[in-house]
């Protein structure tokens, strides 16, 4: 079945099926991760000026974590948006998703703080979701330089960020602690459903990212914890009173049906939740911004929504 794709994402699209495919299950971890670096370099080349970018650690109960700050001139120092990069929970870092991080902040004149969380498959689930909350907890009794308020605090993440971001959320909830802002997630990975419409449309590997990857990874994430977990899938957790969350989900990915699902079981807790859906593009998409207008747009609007959030009298 042919499906629309984005006149810009077209070319995109044609490099990566030319390219030579890529089996990261076969090579060692810090070879894949090489391989899955150098991709991203690419697309964070010739990144945006912000004022400031400060690299930092952050104090968790495994160790120290590495941050990195990023803040406009005009940034509200009062508020703060922490980003938990994508990556099959398995690679990745805040240098991959550097320029998202960059755009994020200047779209939203709020403070950006990216996160070097623990990968699996050597830290399985839940050392993710531990090292978001040690960095919310870092910043909310004022690791930043003074505290930020729960009520001025909003997370962000895309794929298996946005997945741990969430899941975070529903940590924080299960203890009694105070809400957070909101989050902004992106084409995120809730559940191993594998036998979506998406999956059997999307998943072969066309469009980049497939179901078989994401059986890997899922594996990964996992490390032999229940799925039933609702932390680790955050699609089976009660969902009820989360904060308000944005949701961006990909209109050629085998992950939209995650996303399409989580905005049903939202609205049936009562849980106040904007889809953006966007056609044409890939899972992924939002890391193309150098070459992708939908991506540029897509961040614009999910820092519209924090901005409404943070911004507050």
């Amino acid at each position: 079945m042919s499906a629309w794709v984005d006149p810009a994402m077209a070319p995109i699209l044609a490099q990566m099926r030319a390219a030579a495919p890529v089996d990261y299950a076969t090579l060692s971890h810090k070879a894949a991760q090489e391989v899955f670096h150098t991709a991203a370099a690419f697309w964070n080349a010739g990144p945006p000026e912000v004022a400031t970018v400060t690299d930092l650690e952050v104090p968790t109960p495994a160790g120290r974590m590495r941050a990195r700050l990023y803040a406009d001139a005009r940034a509200d120092a009062g508020s703060l948006v922490i980003h938990v990069h994508g990556g099959g929970w398995t690679f990745g870092s805040m240098q991959s998703h550097d320029r998202a991080s960059r755009l994020l902040a200047l779209d939203s004149g709020l403070p950006v703080l990216a996160i070097d969380y623990r990968l699996a498959p050597a830290n399985p689930s839940p050392a993710g979701v531990e090292d978001v909350n040690a960095a919310v907890r870092f910043a909310l009794n004022g690791g930043l330089g003074r505290p930020v308020a729960p009520g001025r605090l909003a997370l962000a993440g895309d794929s298996a960020g946005a997945n741990l971001a969430l899941g975070a959320l529903l940590a924080r909830r299960s203890t009694g602690l105070p809400r957070l802002a909101g989050a902004a997630l992106f084409y995120g990975c809730y559940a191993p459903l594998f036998d979506t419409i998406s999956n059997r449309r999307f998943g072969d590997g066309r469009f980049g990212l497939s179901t078989a990857r994401m059986r890997w990874y899922w594996a990964n994430h996992l490390g032999g914890r229940s799925t039933d977990d609702p932390v680790a899938a955050p699609l089976n957790a009660d969902l009820a009173g989360l904060p308000p969350l944005f949701l961006n989900a990909a209109g050629l990915d085998p992950l939209l049906d995650d996303t399409i699902l989580l905005a049903g079981r939202l609205a049936h807790c009562g849980v106040a939740a904007e889809l953006d859906l966007v056609p044409g593009v890939v899972h992924g998409f939002m890391q193309m911004s150098r070459e992708l207008p939908a991506a540029r747009h897509a961040i614009a609007r999910a820092a519209a929504a924090l901005k409404t959030w943070l911004k507050q009298p």
